[in-house]
């Protein structure tokens, strides 16, 4: 490949990509500097007195900054994508800086429930925008490129690689207080991310996005990954339809079977997701919600949905990726040695 096609996309792609900036009141942090704490050399344990932060690091509306991630712009409206964990702290004030080292404060629109995505709107219009692409057509061994704002430091940074797999699934933690959850469907490069990338674009070679930046294998080299640019597409229709993202909701907490849990556990079936609660104050079936309406109880065995065979590969949640609020779900359910038919019609996630 060419440099000068190099030269060309960035050239495309790099106006609409934007830095995020996190910020704390100063009050705040002075009662819990516990995350500021790796900004400051040597790490400093809380002193007799209390704690003081360094007056150099106060900007002049009392605010200090606590980190920074990437995200770009998909609307001349003022719509910009970023990760979800990017935004993790709702005590957090966030500040979306352009190209040009405009700043603009950042109104947050919608965190995905499910997926590690999140829509900002900034009060600015004609802005230049990254087209979205479709992550479906997306090959292995396609050249891409990683943008974004490396280690909340160095604004723009570009990476070069290629589609290293497909629909890869990892668990990761969003920051240090952050839960972990697990993310499915990825796209895996080899072009670099790092943790300031977080929420920037990965491009084709058309200079469109096809997906997120999102996240890396701590002590891995070369292993990067982003959330399909698909998650992300569905999420702005909703925002622009309904003003919010809507997700379709079952109400079951369950396990995905196989062999070993079929053998460790005495089930007749080596595939499936077993209903079944995760503590004892968590019910299995959640009263009132779809799955209930449905007759779904604890311990029956969900093996189908729409016809599909419930899999560790394909389990209830993405079944739900595909669907709508308001879509029937037809289930096909084992209870007692026989097997019956459910349907159940998808609710909104709250």
């Amino acid at each position: 490949m060419s440099d000068r096609r190099t030269i060309k996309v960035v050239k495309k792609v790099m106006p609409a990509v934007v830095s995020i900036l996190a910020a704390k009141h100063l009050a705040d942090l002075e009662k819990d500097p516990s995350e500021l704490y790796s900004l400051l050399p040597g790490h400093p344990a809380k002193k007799e007195g209390g704690f003081r932060i360094p007056r150099e690091l106060v900007d002049s509306h009392g605010m200090v900054n606590v980190g920074g991630g990437s995200g770009f712009l998909v609307d001349p409206q003022g719509l910009v994508l970023t990760n979800k964990h990017v935004l993790g702290d709702p005590r957090t004030e966030y500040t979306v800086i352009l190209e040009g080292d405009e700043r603009y404060p950042a109104e947050i629109l919608s965190r995905d429930p499910l997926n590690d995505v999140a829509i900002l709107r900034i009060p600015a219009k004609g802005l230049p925008v990254v087209p979205l692409g479709d992550a479906s057509r997306v090959e292995l061994g396609e050249t891409v490129l990683a943008i974004g704002n490396a280690l909340g430091v160095f604004n723009n940074t570009v990476s070069l690689g290629i589609v290293s797999g497909l629909s890869r699934s990892i668990s990761a933690k969003g920051g240090p207080r952050g839960k972990t959850e697990e993310l499915r469907g990825l796209i895996q490069t080899d072009a670099a991310i790092n943790p300031g990338n977080s929420g920037g674009p990965l491009v084709d070679l058309r200079g469109r996005a096809i997906g997120i930046n999102a996240a890396v294998v701590s002590g891995a080299q070369s292993i990067g990954f982003a959330i399909p640019i698909n998650t992300a597409r569905r999420d702005l229709d909703d925002i622009r339809r309904y003003g919010e993202i809507r997700r379709p909701f079952l109400g079951v907490r369950y396990l995905m079977i196989d062999k070993e849990i079929q053998a460790r556990s005495g089930l007749p079936v080596d595939y499936g997701a077993l209903v079944v609660r995760e503590t004892p104050h968590r019910e299995a079936v959640i009263p009132k919600s779809p799955a209930h309406a449905a007759g779904i109880r604890e311990k029956d065995i969900i093996l189908s949905l729409n016809g599909e065979r419930t899999t560790p590969e394909k389990p209830i949640q993405d079944f739900l990726e595909t669907m709508a609020v308001g879509d029937k779900l037809k289930m096909q359910v084992l209870r007692g040695g026989k097997e019956f038919h459910a349907e159940a019609v998808l609710a909104e996630r709250k």
